[in-house]
C-alpha cells in the first residue's frame, strides 16, 4: 500500500511538536492551542489532516485505524527523521499520538492527550449526556444539518460555544470523506493497544479529559497513568468532548505547563 502525501499546516520553526485532530474533523480543530506558543518562537508546530480529512487525500485501499496509522508513520518519518519530537492529539488523533509513541519511543519527547478513547465504544464507562447550557434563541437560528452537528456534542450551546465550533469544528465535518469516515468508524481502535508494546515511557505527558464527555468518558483513561510515570491527568468539569474548546483557559495553562516540561529537557 502506497501512503498518501498528506496535507499539513507549519508554524514556527525548531523542535517539531506533531498535532493530530480527531474523526471527521480537521487540522482546525486544534489552532486554539497556537495561544500557548506566542512567546515560544523555538517549537515548528505540524497541524497535519489525516487521510481522507480537510484537504488530505483519501486513505488507499481499506480504511481502518491501523492503516491511517501508518500512513502518519509514513508522514513522520519524512517530516521529523531522526530528530527529536513530541506529540498532541486529541480524540481520535490522541489514539494515534500514543501509537507513534509505541512507535518511536524515546525520540517522542512528550505527548499531550485531550479526550482520548481508551476502549472499544461498548465497553467504555461513560457518563450520562449533559448540556449545561443551552440558548434557545442560538439553536433556533442555525441551519439544521449545523444544529444537529453542534447539538450532538456542544455540552455548553451558547454563542461562546457555537462560535468556537463554527470555526474549528464545522469547517473539518464539511471537508471530510462521508465514506471514508463510515468505514473506519467501523474499526476505529488501533488492533494493539499502543501501551502493550513497551513498558513505561518517562517523558512528561498531559492527559486532559472533560466531566461531561459522553463520548469518551474520563474513567478509562486513569489506566493510562501505570504507563507514563510523568503524567499530568485533568478532568475538567464543565467540558464535554471538545474539553478544549470547552474549558480554554484551563486547557491553555495545563499544556503551557506541559511545555514547560518539555522546554526544561530539551
Amino acid at each position: 500500500m502506497t501512503s498518501p502525501m498528506l496535507n499539513h499546516v507549519e508554524f514556527g520553526d525548531g523542535t517539531p511538536l506533531l498535532m493530530l485532530h480527531g474523526f471527521t474533523i480537521d487540522h482546525r480543530l486544534l489552532l486554539p492551542l497556537e495561544s500557548a506558543f506566542t512567546d515560544r518562537p523555538d517549537w515548528r508546530r505540524v497541524y497535519v489532516d489525516l487521510p481522507g480529512s480537510g484537504r488530505s487525500p483519501r486513505q488507499p485501499g481499506p480504511v481502518t485505524a491501523d492503516t491511517v496509522a501508518e500512513s502518519l508513520m509514513t508522514f513522520v518519518d519524512k517530516q521529523f527523521g531522526s530528530a527529536p519530537f513530541a506529540v498532541a492529539g486529541i480524540s481520535f488523533g490522541a489514539q494515534l499520538a500514543r501509537h507513534v509513541l509505541a512507535e518511536r519511543g524515546e525520540q517522542v519527547l512528550g505527548m499531550s492527550l485531550f479526550a482520548p478513547p481508551v476502549l472499544p465504544f461498548a465497553q467504555r464507562d461513560l457518563p450520562e449526556r449533559q448540556v449545561l447550557e443551552r440558548d434557545e434563541a442560538l439553536l433556533d437560528s442555525l441551519d439544521p444539518e449545523d444544529l444537529a452537528a453542534f447539538s450532538g456534542i456542544a455540552a455548553r450551546q451558547n454563542p461562546e460555544g457555537w462560535a468556537a465550533f463554527r470555526d474549528h469544528v464545522l469547517p473539518g465535518l464539511r471537508a471530510h470523506h462521508q465514506g471514508d469516515a463510515a468505514e473506519l468508524a467501523r474499526s476505529l481502535m488501533l488492533t494493539t493497544t499502543p501501551e502493550t508494546r513497551f513498558t513505561t515511557h518517562d517523558g512528561p505527558h498531559l492527559l486532559v479529559t472533560g466531566r461531561q464527555d459522553h463520548l469518551v468518558g474520563w474513567r478509562d483513561q486513569l489506566a493510562l497513568l501505570e504507563r507514563y510515570p510523568r503524567m499530568t491527568y485533568a478532568v475538567l468539569d464543565g467540558a464535554g468532548h471538545n474539553v478544549h474548546l470547552d474549558q480554554p483557559g484551563p486547557v491553555h495553562a495545563l499544556f503551557t505547563r506541559w511545555l514547560d516540561e518539555l522546554d526544561a529537557r530539551r
